[in-house]
């Protein structure tokens, strides 16, 4: 299961710090950052697995660091995030374990699906949310016991995902906030980032402790990742989302079409 890392040519690196920076911002302002991280891993020659263990730690403070620019937003909203904090660790930590149990050809095998759902995720996410927004109570009108109990339990199968790949799961997690009936934008986007950090945390401290994570690639992304992921809050609340998200869908069908072509046709 474990692979040792290999040098980083200046060129790679680079590349690297580049896909960083660009997925972190991504991630705060439309979802997808891992479209461009996890790929540029594997086109330096990653092993899968540690590319996506990679990948988790190179995005995971700049979506720690996105949480800050959000504080407002989730302050009005945080007793909502309690119990599906709850369900998002057990599940971020069984879905990092069940990966760390995948062999890396099986895994390959998985990815052109993989970023397939994740690219669905975030091309139909805004119709999906917009309905449960019209069925769903208002902002300020409580949310049931029995619908909060549901979504934490849905939260703990979106954690399991987040442990394993995680590619779009922010949209799934947008659309439970829009369950318990949280209507603003920036809300639901702060809420998502907070939970997002959390169950994401907990898919790292296992890959930690596992060696899965190739550091030296990791440590330069984590520095992009930080800078891409604040700055993508900040700008988040000031621009229009639909053509980063036009963009971020491209860039998911793109690389979907390009692996499914590397492991079912080339071989």
């Amino acid at each position: 299961m474990l692979s040792w890392p290999k040098f980083m040519s200046i060129g790679e690196a680079l590349f690297l710090f580049a896909a960083a920076t660009a997925g972190g911002a991504l991630n705060s302002v439309a979802g997808g950052g891992g479209f461009i991280v996890f790929p540029a891993l594997l086109f330096t020659g990653m092993p899968p697995i540690n590319a996506n263990a990679t990948n988790t730690a190179a995005l995971w403070p700049g979506t720690a660091a996105s949480v800050a620019a959000y504080r407002n937003q989730i302050s009005e909203h945080k007793k909502l995030l309690v119990p599906l904090m709850m369900t998002g660790i057990v599940g971020g930590l069984t879905g990092a374990w069940v990966l760390l149990r995948t062999p890396q050809s099986t895994f390959m095998m998985l990815v052109p699906w993989l970023l397939l759902f994740a690219t669905l995720l975030l091309t139909f996410n805004r119709p999906v949310t917009r309905w449960l927004g019209t069925h769903t109570p208002r902002n300020g009108e409580k949310a049931s016991v029995k619908v909060v109990l549901g979504t934490a339990a849905a939260q703990l199968f979106v954690g399991l995902y987040i442990g394993y790949f995680g590619g779009g799961a922010g949209m799934l997690m947008m659309a439970l906030f829009a369950i318990l009936g949280v209507q603003s934008i920036h809300a639901i986007n702060g809420l998502k980032t907070a939970l997002a950090t959390i169950t994401n945390g907990m898919a790292l401290l296992t890959f930690v402790i596992a060696g899965t994570i190739w550091w030296p690639q990791a440590s330069l992304m984590i520095i992009g990742g930080a800078l891409g992921g604040y700055g993508g809050a900040w700008l988040a609340q000031r621009i229009d989302h639909r053509y980063v998200r036009r963009f971020a869908i491209g860039v998911g069908f793109t690389m979907t079409a390009y692996f499914f072509a590397k492991v079912y046709l080339l071989g």
